[in-house]
């Protein structure tokens, strides 16, 4: 073929549509159903038993959406297009995000544990160290005065031990009011004064613009480790307890079954909404799983077990959709599970 600037000029444009539709990112995120992957390789417990069946921890996948994949998402189901701005917070960048729901990860792994040791009745020792910065809002008071990672020991000569000290102190304030905050930050005790703001968003709330975790040291016997690697977020608690339960009793509460489910798990085992239900849902029937649990939220009209059992529904899966509100629903169907 004879070689000429037009054919060299169609090349060219033909490689920048390519590269356009292929690789240029769009202000939008794309969520979509994820994996189903068994907990037994992520939770090791030292000496745990072993089960047939495997419990499964189900995710959302979302990336920021290029030309060809913003199309593809129209076309298939149980994709959403958010504006990416929906998904980030303004003035939290991606990695910050990433490294803000890792955090929520350990923190959920760990009422997991909480949850789970006590109801095997196993020896566990909890201290409190004070709150985590996970991070800060751009624009709000904090920006300029407390970093991602300083860790938050006090408020006007307060002793701060956890996240909900904290968030009850400065309810009782209004905007302008002057708060002080002790805090750590590397080996280094530090003190700011802020002023407290509305949120633009939120009527009648104020605060400084930080997003906390509590800090708190759990020992446990006999002990345990976790490798969720990049895995994010605290939706997994449910199934993390199940998991770090059934490897610490010798009853096989699997029963030989594969059992998934979804929901943030809190210290007092009270199992709360998440979002992507509905993905997770087809995630875990292409795994093959038999039984998923859905945060119930005590019968609330559109819970999570609704759009669960409709996706269920409508996806034509033989897969039991099981409501819970707190780990021990859950415990109690798989133990009287045949």
């Amino acid at each position: 073929m004879k070689v000429t600037k037009r054919n060299i000029l169609f090349f060219i444009i033909m490689v920048v549509i390519v590269y356009f539709l292929g690789a240029y990112q769009l202000p939008y995120y794309i969520q979509k159903p994820g994996g189903a992957d068994a907990l037994n390789p992520i939770v090791a417990v030292d000496g745990g038993y072993e089960s047939e069946g495997d419990m499964h921890l189900v995710t959302v996948s979302g990336l920021q959406a290029t030309p060809v994949q913003y199309l593809l998402a129209k076309v298939f189901s149980y994709q959403d297009i958010l504006p990416i701005d929906q998904v980030f917070p303004e003035g939290v960048s991606q990695d910050d995000y990433m490294h803000a729901q890792l955090q929520v990860m350990e923190s959920s792994q760990e009422a997991a544990t909480v949850v789970a040791y006590e109801a095997a009745g196993e020896d566990i020792t909890i201290d409190y160290n004070g709150v985590y910065v996970v991070s800060v809002v751009e624009g709000m008071p904090a920006e300029g005065k407390l970093e991602t990672g300083d860790r938050i020991v006090g408020i006007d000569g307060k002793e701060i031990h956890e996240a909900a000290d904290l968030i009850e102190y400065v309810e009782t304030k209004q905007a302008q009011d002057k708060i002080e905050i002790d805090f750590v930050r590397g080996e280094e005790t530090m003190n700011v004064a802020i002023t407290l703001e509305e949120f633009s968003d939120l009527e009648n709330k104020v605060g400084i613009g930080i997003s906390l975790v509590t800090d708190r040291s759990v020992t446990v016997d006999p002990p345990i480790d976790f490798s969720s690697g990049n895995i994010g977020g605290p939706s997994a608690g449910l199934m993390f307890s199940l998991e770090i339960y059934d490897q610490l009793t010798e009853e096989d509460i699997t029963k030989g079954k594969e059992i998934a489910g979804t929901g943030e798990v809190d210290y007092e085992g009270n199992v709360l909404r998440i979002g992507g239900i509905d993905k997770k849902i087809v995630a875990a029937n292409k795994e093959g799983i038999d039984i998923f649990f859905a945060p119930n939220e005590n019968g609330a009209e559109e819970s999570n077990y609704e759009i669960a059992l409709e996706t269920a529904e409508e996806i034509g899966t033989d897969m039991e959709i099981v409501p819970v509100n707190t780990f021990e629903d859950a415990l109690s169907y798989l133990e009287k599970m045949q």
